[in-house]
């Protein structure tokens, strides 16, 4: 029996796909309607709704502190996915140059990667503690006082590079993959011209990788919206001062502290809304900027 004779029943085909749409309803598209229907609603914990319009959207239009979060949220992303992308190729880089124990480096820098958050959250945290952190001794000892638990500044540097060091395994499978489908003549061409080995990253082999690139800059990006909320939480709780205070966080507060479902509901379309609009113009650059050959 052929695959099509297998699949060319549409009732087979139907119930064959029934599960995945099953989850996907109900743990994706249903609570998102849920969110979107609540957004309108002043809706608290022990209170019946009411129905309000825009006005949870027009408060936080007119609030100074989410602004603040948006901001924070904004330049947080940036700093991840910069960092995260840098550090990676860069690491990716020696990893492919080496003849001897590629394996061995290639495992240690992705196990980070295969940590949950809050592990890696809390590892980080024994590493960078003001007092008792294994770093906080060398880096003093350069004249920099270590004290992120007051210093808002640190405590965002400490958060990205947590948030960085996390995701840095996830690219890394990815680009030694397309570092790999790089052409050998290509690579002994340029060493042939005396291309040193940066120049080499930068001018042969970051062109031709330009859509696994561009592919982990958008997953990237969701992830320094959405995936790095552990670290938020068990490293800073968004101070001090509101430093950290990220709109995923900002979020999780308002519905499960607060316990006011009605704004923290349209602050979840708000990042949704930010995050699409993100996407948008990641794609249209992708579109113009890719190499796929040819």
């Amino acid at each position: 029996m052929s695959t099509r004779e297998i699949f060319d029943s549409r009732i087979e085909s139907g119930l064959l796909l029934l599960p995945t749409l099953l989850v996907t309803v109900v743990f994706l598209y249903y609570p998102t309607a849920l969110a979107f229907r609540t957004s309108f609603f002043d809706s608290s914990f022990g209170r019946a709704e009411v129905f309000v319009g825009l006005e949870n959207y027009v408060e936080l239009l007119t609030s100074s502190g989410y602004h603040q979060s948006i901001i924070i949220s904004v330049v947080f992303a940036a700093v991840v996915v910069v960092g995260v992308v840098v550090v990676s190729l860069y690491l990716t880089f020696l990893i492919h140059e080496v003849d001897t124990g590629q394996g061995l480096y290639l495992i240690s820098v992705i196990w980070p990667y295969a940590l949950p958050p809050a592990v890696g959250a809390l590892v980080f945290l024994f590493i960078t503690h003001p007092t008792l952190g294994v770093l906080t001794g060398p880096i003093e000892s350069l004249g920099v006082e270590v004290d992120w638990f007051n210093n808002g500044s640190q405590a965002f540097v400490v958060v990205a590079l947590a948030a960085i060091w996390k995701q840095i395994g996830y690219n890394v499978i990815f680009m030694i993959a397309a570092m790999n489908n790089v052409p050998d003549t290509l690579t002994e061409t340029a060493e042939l011209d005396g291309v040193g080995g940066l120049r080499r990253l930068v001018s042969v082999y970051i062109p031709i990788m330009t859509p696994t690139i561009f592919f982990l800059v958008i997953i990237n990006t969701i992830y320094a919206f959405f995936g790095t909320f552990a670290f938020v939480d068990l490293l800073t709780s968004g101070g001090p001062s509101n430093a950290t205070n990220i709109l995923i966080f900002n979020l999780y507060q308002e519905g499960f502290s607060f316990f006011n479902f009605g704004i923290a509901s349209a602050k979840s379309v708000v990042l949704f809304v930010i995050v699409g609009v993100l996407m948008f113009v990641q794609f249209q650059i992708t579109d113009k900027y890719s190499y796929y050959g040819g």
